[in-house]
């Protein structure tokens, strides 16, 4: 028997020309008992996956409407508004996913919204709603040099839902919260009489799904296929953080732009599945009553509508992958439940090593439990071959360019700095021979000695704590000055029983970094290092050819985000921003893991380099800088815009953290 959904699959398969699918179409909806209403979701629900002409998607919306108008009997007012919209439309050539203001006039392309969005272009129609090309008229009078949005207009059959309303405002407000690079920005909700929309970041490229529907599409290689599944992953693991599943994680929802960022949209039926008592937002509103899943990339839990968890996104998450590979779906788009109980299994994709398979099979299990529990770790375990060489590296060294780099919440900050090249000495005053009752000094007035001690060290980061005699001291200080030196000197001030120095020493080619940046590092550090960078696993020794893995952690406020890799030979290569890694933004208490993939390889010059985190409350540079250049120049035009942000924003609003690494030649 004829169904709406076989035919559409057979018509986007070149099976059937526009007429033969139209009658097609006809003949179902004669002989399915499916009532209208469901047909409409299972239209809007095919148009996700696999998108049909506006004009064809209007035709056949119509046709199902108009069975629906015969199953209620007489037309209503309200039935023949909606009739003459769909008229209208459909003679505009639009697709009926159109905004219209409460008398039902049509708004489409040419049109404004709220006197200020000029609709440009329709851009697409998803599950909730049309997503237009708009033109935002405030930012034009304003000069603005990006004066375009995207807007998404909720759909015609979904605005009728009783809390469609209430869907696009949490929609609004759970992505205003997802701030991310690889998440696309959510700016506001609004409406204009019935009809509500959403404004976002305007975003050129194509969404996912048009790449993998495209003809003779049979894989990406791996290189492409690991940074777009870094970039959902990244964006993925961050909304999980903060308590979000995605619920309808899909190829349409994954947005590769012509910068080749990585961006996920749509999280409008995303439910919190870590529920905080103060939130009652779940209660009231359940995004998931409106049923607006997608079969082939929901979980069989999500199918059987049990509570969401994280490894529902990672299911999906998996699907994808195993498309991006093999150009087609595990399951051949069977919903996963069918596949279950039909014993379907995923053949290995050709060319997958068999950890990296394993990995992918754990994604894609039927069973929560034995799904990979975490995106991060669906990552480490995807993106890890052990001794594999690195699909696409940077060579770090003397004029070589950083490699691409997303910025993104997979991993976590380790904590700690490595103890090697790091002395920690406990160092006790000596007694006199026959010494004398003293009163001891109080600790604020030791804590001044030792700061006058610390000012006294030349090219120095330092910082100190006493307590009840003991001093503990953190940072860096010039080789020439030796360790030695710098113990026997706060031990000797007048009150201190002992010296622990976590302190690092710099060769004198590192000296003018360290003291360019000591004010604002010093800063950072008695704020409890607000923001830090440390090599993973605190390992500072590597040879030729290991990757180079960092994590950071940003402070407690929106920020922007520099990585620089001081180069032995006097250069300074840019890592973050540069041109392969433009996403420089992070929000607050952000932790980040970077090069987790082999984008880094170590190699000559080899010697002592420093890689320096500086955090800021707006961007530093108005575009990218080469990516090497001298350091003497890099660090002039960082002085001058360093003391423009903190006088403008407060120097405790400007962080700096470093982490020294020694590299070598591989040991033969």
């Amino acid at each position: 028997m004829a169904t709406l959904t076989h035919a559409i699959h057979i018509f986007q398969h070149g099976g059937l020309s526009q007429a033969e699918f139209l009658a097609q179409i006809d003949h179902a909806l004669a002989t399915d008992g499916t009532n209208s209403a469901e047909l409409l979701d299972i239209l809007s629900e095919e148009q996700t996956k696999f998108p049909l002409p506006p004009d064809v998607y209007a035709e056949v919306q119509r046709r199902i409407e108009h069975r629906g108008e015969a199953e209620q009997g007489p037309v209503s007012e309200e039935t023949r508004m909606r009739t003459e919209r769909v008229a209208q439309a459909q003679a505009s050539g639009l697709p009926l996913n159109i905004a219209s203001d409460e008398g039902g006039r049509v708004k489409g392309v040419g049109d404004t919204l709220n006197g200020r969005f000029e609709l440009k272009e329709c851009l697409g129609v998803g599950g909730m709603g049309t997503v237009y090309k708009a033109l935002d008229l405030r930012k034009l009078e304003a000069s603005d040099r990006n004066p375009y949005i995207a807007i998404k207009v909720l759909n015609v059959q979904f605005r009728g839902h009783p809390k469609s309303l209430i869907a696009l405002q949490r929609e609004a407000k759970k992505a205003q919260t997802l701030a991310h690079p690889n998440i696309v920005t959510v700016y506001d909700f609004d409406r204009e009489g019935s009809m509500v929309y959403l404004t976002m970041e305007y975003l050129s490229g194509r969404p996912l799904n048009r790449i993998l529907r495209a003809p003779g599409f049979n894989g990406m290689p791996w290189a492409d296929v690991i940074h777009i599944v870094d970039g959902m992953a990244r964006a993925l693991a961050y909304a999980h953080q903060r308590g979000f599943v995605h619920c309808d994680f899909k190829p349409a929802n994954v947005f590769l732009t012509d910068a080749g960022e990585v961006k996920v949209i749509d999280f409008g039926i995303a439910r919190v599945f870590q529920r905080p008592e103060v939130d009652t937002e779940a209660t009231v509103f359940d995004p998931g009553s409106l049923g607006a899943l997608t079969p082939a990339y929901a979980s069989p839990e999500m199918l059987e509508h049990r509570e969401p968890d994280p490894r529902d996104d990672i299911y999906a998450l998996g699907c994808i992958t195993y498309e991006l590979l093999t150009g087609h779906h595990p399951f051949d788009q069977v919903a996963a439940t069918q596949a279950r109980n039909a014993g379907m299994k995923p053949q290995p994709p050709k060319n997958l090593s068999s950890r990296k398979w394993r990995a992918l099979k754990n994604a894609l299990s039927f069973e929560r439990e034995t799904r990979t529990p975490s995106v991060a770790r669906f990552l480490e375990e995807l993106g890890d071959d052990r001794g594999a060489a690195p699909s696409r590296g940077l060579m770090i060294g003397a004029g070589v360019a950083a490699a691409a780099l997303v910025l993104g919440a997979a991993g976590l900050y380790l904590g700690g700095r490595s103890e090697e090249g790091s002395p920690v000495a406990a160092a006790p005053v000596p007694d006199a021979e026959a010494p004398a009752p003293v009163t001891q000094p109080p600790d604020s007035a030791v804590s001044a000695a030792v700061a006058s001690v610390l000012a006294g060290v030349p090219c120095s980061a330092l910082v100190a704590s006493v307590e009840n005699g003991a001093v503990r001291a953190q940072g860096y200080i010039p080789e020439r000055f030796g360790l030695a030196r710098f113990r026997n000197e706060l031990a000797t001030v007048a009150g201190v029983r002992s010296v622990a120095a976590d302190v690092e020493t710099v060769g004198d080619d590192k000296c003018g970094v360290v003291e360019k940046f000591a004010p604002y590092w010093s800063r950072n550090r008695q704020a409890a290092a607000a923001a830090s960078i440390g090599t993973r696993g605190g390992k500072t020794q590597l040879s030729e050819g290991e990757y180079l893995v960092v994590d950071i952690r940003t402070p407690g406020f929106d920020s922007y985000v520099n990585v620089d890799y001081y180069v032995h030979d006097g250069s300074v290569v840019h890592l973050v921003p540069s041109p392969r890694a433009r996403e420089d933004q992070a929000p607050p208490n952000y932790a980040a893991t970077i090069g987790s993939l082999g984008n880094w390889v170590i190699s000559k010059p080899f010697g002592t380099e420093l890689i320096v985190l500086v955090v800021t409350p707006e961007r530093l540079f108005s575009g990218l800088r080469r990516e090497s250049e001298p350091q003497r120049d890099y660090l002039r035009a960082m002085e001058t815009r360093l003391a423009q942000v903190a006088e403008k924003h407060g120097a405790d609003r400007v962080a700096v953290d470093f982490v020294q690494i020694t590299t070598a030649a591989r040991s033969q």
